[in-house]
């Protein structure tokens, strides 16, 4: 992809919420374009035989401590949703669909339901929640609705996520620069 940075990363990460709020300053310093590509973790879990981070035991204390202390440091406000984990089919088709309109929107609609879900604790597995987020930019609910139902949007975000798989992508947030990547 070269002059790029791809950032691989599930809306149910609280790593990659940080990495979010940050990524498009660290492509700007670089002069690199920021290609933000959500993908479902579950998938790679599924593969890896992993547990979501809240249920490995000995990891998920030390991983949360890191999460408040990185968020201090980079003054993120965030707060453990009630519902963590979850799917987020919803917010990743959501997001090609608002892609497919406007790259810059689907980046800051993005961040946005990333915000509601790790700051507010809003359900963003919800079709219905995520629709409605979309109506702060502009865009028409209904049609959200249809995209997140529909069969293009489906598979987008499936392929995504064999892209992952392929690249071996093994967690959120996972970034490439050129043949370079860091992951979580």
């Amino acid at each position: 992809m070269g002059n790029s940075i791809e950032f691989f990363f599930d809306f149910s990460s609280p790593f990659g919420y940080l990495a979010a709020h940050r990524i498009e300053s660290i492509g700007q310093t670089y002069n690199r374009i920021v290609i933000w590509k959500p993908f479902l973790l579950g998938a790679i879990f599924a593969i890896n035989e992993q547990k979501p981070l809240k249920e490995q035991t000995l990891k998920w204390d030390y991983s949360n401590h890191d999460i408040v202390r990185a968020a201090r440091r980079y003054g993120i406000k965030r707060k453990l949703p009630e519902i963590f984990p979850i799917p987020t089919r919803a917010a990743g088709r959501t997001f090609y669909w608002i892609h497919n309109l406007d790259k810059k929107l689907a980046k800051k609609t993005a961040l946005h339901a990333y915000q509601k879900y790790f700051y507010e604790g809003l359900d963003i597995q919800s079709k219905k929640n995520v629709s409605k987020l979309v109506r702060e930019f502009g865009l028409d609910p209904e049609e959200c609705m249809e995209a997140i139902g529909s069969e293009t949007y489906k598979e987008k975000l499936k392929l995504v996520s064999a892209e992952a798989i392929k690249r071996n992508v093994c967690g959120s947030p996972f970034i490439f620069i050129g043949n370079e990547f860091l992951g979580a």
